[in-house]
């Protein structure tokens, strides 16, 4: 008799409440409950809407274990049947702000992971620079691995950051605003990216965005979350064409890209009371 697959991410009735017993006490998340299949060979696209303050950020902060946010208030966050008690390199954070180390050469920002795992990892010195310089190229950096981060544009900063994630092999990246301080050129040349690489790791991608447009583009499923206490109030699967090896100008143009995103924009605004996202 087969097994039920453990899901590779889980909540359970979770709750986020800060300041709770006091005065300014606030809950981002409440009753917040999904679990999201291991979809091996290929990975899942989770693409996240909602108002400012719904809790967004709040969950992906849950999932990645960070401190003085987990553990939740109440309720379980598990990933593969685990409940999280910290951080852990098998899930990978991208912020919407540059989080690069300031003092180290971007070849030195993507070995920091490696190196600072490397008694579990077991890589060589010689290993983790060959390791860096792959992601490296594939983030089209090679020629910058000696700059610091302040010698680098927006775009190349965000780079760094995916290339630092990436070279972990996490099954697990955790994607808040990534691309929001970009230029919209650059926005669109880095979703075209992040396809790409994520097709090459096969891991489950949870994206935080105010961008509908960027939510069809990238989401295997949306989620549209209500006002806080956050919860998922809508998920939208069946309707989202995936536009896999097109580039973002090329799949925009099309109807079914703009029906997508008429569609989803309404729903939204039935979630949440005729708003759009901000």
């Amino acid at each position: 008799m087969s097994q039920t697959p453990v899901p590779v991410v889980e909540f359970r009735g979770v709750e986020k409440t800060f300041a709770a017993g006091t005065a300014r006490a606030f809950t981002a998340l409440a009753g917040l409950t999904f679990a999201i299949e291991d979809l091996p060979g290929r990975g899942e696209f989770v693409a996240v809407l909602g108002p400012s303050g719904c809790g967004k950020s709040t969950m992906l902060n849950l999932i990645a274990g960070f401190e003085g946010i987990a553990p939740p208030t109440a309720g379980e966050v598990l990933v593969r049947g685990v409940p999280v008690s910290g951080p852990g390199r098998d899930r990978g954070m991208i912020f919407q702000r540059y989080s690069s180390f300031p003092h180290l050469t971007v070849l030195d920002n993507v070995t920091f992971g490696l190196e600072l795992n490397g008694r579990e990892l077991g890589h060589s010195a010689a290993e983790r620079r060959e390791l860096a310089r792959h992601w490296l190229a594939r983030v089209g950096l090679t020629p910058h691995e000696q700059k610091y981060p302040h010698q680098l544009s927006g775009g190349q900063q965000q780079r760094v950051a995916i290339a630092r994630s990436l070279v972990l092999k996490p099954r697990i990246i955790l994607m808040d605003e990534p691309f929001s301080a970009l230029d919209e050129p650059t926005r669109l040349e880095m979703q075209e990216l992040i396809l790409e690489l994520w097709r090459e790791v096969e891991a489950t991608v949870f994206l935080v965005t105010h961008s509908i447009a960027e939510a069809v583009y990238l989401g295997d499923r949306i989620w549209i979350f209500t006002h806080a206490p956050g919860r998922i109030g809508r998920e939208l699967r069946d309707g989202i064409p995936s536009f896999t090896g097109r580039p973002p100008l090329e799949a925009q143009a099309t109807r079914e890209f703009q029906s997508a995103v008429e569609s989803v924009t309404g729903v939204f605004q039935q979630v949440n009371g005729g708003a759009v996202p901000s």
